[in-house]
């Protein structure tokens, strides 16, 4: 914080610096209790819906899941002004969770882009006050050509909501600034919503960690759910060696492939041990030609499959009362596949 601001900006009303401060937060907690109170009570009307309730928000909330799921139909979401900027938030949420949907800003709809909208699409249409006149010639197109018209609006008498098929009625409730006016709890209220819904029809879907992924290849996220299949060492890079295999072979072993372990197997090729640096430490005061790697070993190792999150494996490998930093992955039968170290996952992002 740059110390050299003029007391004015640290101060009102002969307030001491202190109490400027308290005064500021006390503000900001009052924001965070006013919007929260909305999401309450947008809570409270999604529960009060029993299974005999024939409106309110609970039972459109349903019929707009059901209705995007038995057509399969694309999303188109649209809104204007603070509306829009929170339904292109919903609709990057939905694309991005299995509902396939666009963002047509109403603006642009009117010359020309109501023509990305297509015979059976859901129109999630945005707004507070229900009465946005930038709307009109969309809603107008979603009865022309008989498309699902879903209005998000806190007025259940505004020409938005009796124009739609379904209507999100979002409970009345004050907005955080002082004034009234800056769309705040509403706006809040809305995205709230909005991520209900996406995540209901990813849950209603199926939708898992493998389709997540190959929607989200970039950046972190995509980093978080490679496997490690896609990050291990395969074949003669895994240091591995037989029950019978001297300690001096053993250290050659380790020494050669730089894992800081080397697994044993059986005649079968199946993993039934590990030795460590740790576990060769210990030994180096026995007998290195009649020591083998049978003597010393693990026989019951920390493996993973190769299908396991990258991000898992890194838990699985830290979270021991003595970490790991090599864990080998085995397929199905018990015989290893591959190997990854903890400077793979770094490497890589995962962590």
């Amino acid at each position: 914080m740059n110390s050299s601001l003029s007391p004015s900006f640290t101060a009102l009303n002969g307030e001491s610096e202190a109490q400027s401060h308290g005064h500021m937060l006390q503000q900001a907690c009052n924001v965070l209790r006013t919007e929260s109170a909305g999401l309450q009570a947008m809570i409270a009307a999604l529960e009060s819906a029993g299974p005999d309730a024939a409106d309110g928000l609970g039972p459109a909330f349903v019929a707009a899941v059901e209705h995007i799921l038995s057509g399969h139909m694309r999303v188109v979401v649209t809104g204007i002004g603070k509306s829009g900027h929170i339904g292109r938030k919903i609709q990057a949420t939905l694309a991005s969770t299995g509902t396939p949907s666009i963002f047509v800003h109403p603006a642009e709809a009117s010359h020309g882009d109501l023509g990305m909208l297509q015979k059976g699409d859901a129109v999630l249409a945005i707004s507070n006050s229900g009465e946005t006149a930038e709307l009109a010639d969309i809603i107008s197109h979603t009865r022309r050509f008989g498309l699902l018209l879903i209005a998000m609006t806190s007025r259940m008498d505004s020409t938005l909501a009796r124009t739609a098929d379904i209507v999100l009625p979002l409970p009345r409730a004050p907005e955080a600034c002082p004034i009234g006016l800056a769309p705040t709890t509403s706006s809040t209220m809305q995205l709230a919503l909005g991520d209900a819904l996406a995540i209901v029809l990813l849950q209603r879907r199926g939708f898992n960690a493998n389709d997540f992924g190959v929607f989200h290849p970039g950046g972190r996220l995509g980093t978080q759910l490679r496997r490690v299949h896609e990050l291990m060492h395969y074949g003669k890079r895994m240091p591995l060696g037989h029950p019978a295999m001297p300690l001096r072979q053993v250290i050659m072993e380790m020494t050669r492939k730089t894992f800081g372990c080397m697994g044993v197997v059986d005649e079968s090729n199946r993993l039934i041990g590990l030795i460590t640096d740790r576990d060769l430490r210990l030994a180096l005061e026995q007998d290195l030609e009649n020591t083998c790697a049978a003597d010393i070993m693990n026989p019951a190792p920390q493996t993973i499959g190769p299908d396991v999150l990258a991000a898992e494996a890194l838990r699985i490998m830290n979270d021991r009362p003595r970490p790991i930093s090599s864990i080998f992955a085995l397929d199905e039968e018990g015989h290893p596949v591959g190997i990854v170290h903890l400077h793979d996952l770094l490497r890589a992002g995962v962590a």
